[in-house]
């Protein structure tokens, strides 16, 4: 399949080069969870203070370690920002990425809100984890917004409206 007429591919690009690092550091905090953070790399004094973070009330949401809800996030985003991915025509496919990415990123805030205002610590790796969401979740803005549609999609989202003018994600032409 080709590439969309008039989509920047450094966008998707970021994503998921952002999305693999998250990945990774995901990975390496859910390992740390599972082993009681015993080899974790970060300041335990302090305001960054990794260990109370990680082990704090609040690294967990309903019993699940945020750190799994995070490496659960990172692998479905990984999917979603794949080449082929963005290849796809259906409007349904940018819409998931893009409300994932939001999901995301309001997790975001409210984890930083957390550390800030209710555990009084920071942790580097969790802000490394924030960090590559907020990158995650820019790109996938810059690359949706930047759509052509092209005909396929533009059909399917626009009917009879012009199927080669680009579209925006609710079907309608870009800017209106």
């Amino acid at each position: 399949m080709a590439e969309p007429a008039g989509r920047p591919r450094w966008p998707g690009l970021v994503g998921t080069v952002a999305s693999v690092a998250g990945l990774a550091v995901a990975a390496y905090l859910t390992y740390e969870h599972y082993t009681g953070s015993s080899t974790l790399a970060c300041s335990d004094k302090g305001i960054v203070n990794c260990l109370e973070v990680t082990t704090s009330s609040y690294s967990k949401v309903a019993g699940v370690p945020v750190a799994v809800l995070g490496l659960v996030f990172f692998v479905v985003m990984l999917v979603l920002q794949l080449p082929p991915m963005w290849r796809r025509p259906e409007p349904l496919v940018a819409r998931v990425r893009l409300a994932w990415a939001v999901v995301g990123l309001g997790t975001v805030v409210y984890l930083l809100y957390t550390e800030l205002f209710s555990i009084d610590a920071i942790c580097l790796w969790c802000t490394a984890v924030h960090a590559l969401t907020f990158v995650v979740f820019v790109s996938t803005v810059l690359a949706t917004l930047g759509v052509g549609t092209g005909a396929g999609a533009a059909g399917a989202a626009g009917g009879a409206r012009g199927a080669g003018a680009p579209r925006g994600l609710g079907g309608r032409p870009n800017g209106s």
